[in-house]
């Protein structure tokens, strides 16, 4: 396909051969390109002057040009930046080799993106602004930089909202682009299935689809742990894609270096671009979510009523909005101003004290198992490789962290194993949350998933 960034191209170089240097430098070299409207191709450029200068005198050499390189184009309009947007709206279509096709049939992932995530929306702070600077950067120029993009954090801090603001943003400004937006667990079976079914068309498709876009955004790559032929595919869509210039986006619940088992040329590869991490936000971060979710939600939230929310949760932005709507409802429910802290908790007690309440040993164990992919018998066994240990001391720090179960007691649970070796297990686990990043991760992720069911 070629996209209005290759045609402008091929357009300029015609141009700077025919044209004086100077001229061509000066009027062209920095005119981009916009859209297409109808058969016209849409130029902006920075000021009005500069778009009358462009108008009366070298208007018609540059459609000439445009033209040459593909003759279905048979006008050119020039705009400037502030107006550029009118155009935008009114755009049809996007340029094929062999003509126009309409908009609407390279529009199938309009729906992949959830409109309420956008750049506009996403509270900035500390803990991702460097993301959110990388996001918006290969947003306005996918493939140029930043490729591969990874994006590593925990659960419910932001990657979603960061990934589908990346597909709304080239949807409104650079339509023409055909992005895929798929989980590595979606990879995964459409892989088993082309296997399965020994279809050589079926094999074709496959490769067509991912080998065919201009950005590719990979949803949790952690679930291609140990999944050895869907690496393999993986490998080859990625070098296809990285070596035309095409974007991609990966995320990931841990970094590139933790991924243990991942391929080492996988490894490498992600490296080639740029990683960015999202960290839990910081107080102030937080209450700003909280006001930016309860002003969409046309909600007056005062700033005892955020600070308390923000307070019963610092690690989970999905969590906090489940507390700030639980407070909604109940303040729309009872017709009454919630604006303290005490009315905050009462619209929140039993919500909180429900879920400290609910969570048990067996609890814990089965969010471990399932975490770590391991059954409980594994757990419990007598076992000592790394995959068995690291999940069983995983459950025995989050039991003596959770739960008021003496040690001994934890010790017979796991097997009959000696209190000593209950302390070992809760220590280390305690002293790997302050060292080790993905060990803090995983335990997060666990806390959540057992405080959030």
């Amino acid at each position: 396909m070629a996209n209005i960034e290759e045609l402008w191209a091929q357009a300029k170089n015609q141009l700077s051969i025919s044209m004086n240097i100077t001229v061509y430098e000066v009027w062209v070299e920095k005119l981009n390109p916009v859209c297409f409207v109808d058969s016209s191709l849409v130029l902006s450029t920075i000021t009005v002057s500069a778009k009358r200068t462009i108008e009366a005198r070298y208007l018609d050499t540059i459609r000439e040009a445009v033209s040459s390189v593909n003759p279905l184009i048979t006008d050119v309009i020039i705009t400037t930046e502030n107006e550029k947007e009118g155009y935008l709206q009114k755009q049809s279509v996007y340029v094929e080799k062999d003509g126009f096709k309409p908009l609407e049939s390279i529009n199938k992932n309009k729906n992949a993106f959830l409109e309420k995530y956008t750049f506009d929306n996403f509270v900035e702070g500390k803990s991702n602004a460097y993301a959110f600077a990388a996001c918006k950067t290969v947003a306005d120029e996918p493939g140029v930089k930043y490729n591969p993009l990874f994006i590593y954090s925990g659960v419910g801090l932001g990657k979603t909202h960061l990934l589908h603001a990346i597909g709304n943003h080239l949807q409104k400004h650079a339509p023409y682009k055909k992005v895929l937006y798929v989980s590595a667990e979606t990879l995964m079976n459409e892989l088993i299935s082309v296997i399965r079914n020994k279809s050589m068309d079926e094999n074709n498709k496959f490769r067509e689809k991912y080998r065919s876009v201009d950005v590719l955004m990979i949803d949790d790559i952690q679930f291609l742990i140990g999944k050895e032929a869907t690496q393999e595919a993986f490998f080859h869509i990625f070098n296809d894609l990285y070596y035309n210039n095409r974007q991609i986006i990966i995320t990931s619940d841990r970094a590139p270096k933790d991924l243990t088992t991942l391929e080492e040329r996988l490894h490498t590869r992600f490296s080639w671009g740029l990683t960015v991490d999202i960290q839990a936000p910081d107080m102030e971060t937080r209450v700003a979510i909280l006001k930016t979710k309860a002003a969409q939600a046309k909600f007056t939230l005062s700033d005892e009523v955020a600070h308390f929310i923000a307070e019963k949760s610092t690690s989970n932005i999905r969590e906090m909005e489940g507390l700030l709507n639980k407070i909604v409802f109940f303040s729309s429910l009872t017709n009454t101003v919630i604006n303290t802290k005490e009315m905050a908790n009462e619209a929140l007690k039993d919500y909180i004290d429900d879920k400290k309440d609910a969570i048990d040993a067996s609890d814990i164990i089965d969010a471990v198992c399932q975490y770590f992919k391991i059954s409980s018998a594994d757990i419990f066994s007598k076992k000592k490789t790394k995959n068995i240990v690291e999940p069983r001391m995983v459950a025995i720090y989050l039991i003596t962290d959770l739960l008021p179960i003496p040690l001994v007691q934890i010790g017979e649970m796991f097997g009959g194993r000696d209190h000593t070796t209950i302390i070992h297990a809760r220590d280390k686990i305690s002293d790997e949350i302050k060292s080790n990043p993905r060990m803090k991760i995983i335990v997060m992720d666990l806390k959540n998933m057992l405080l959030n069911r």
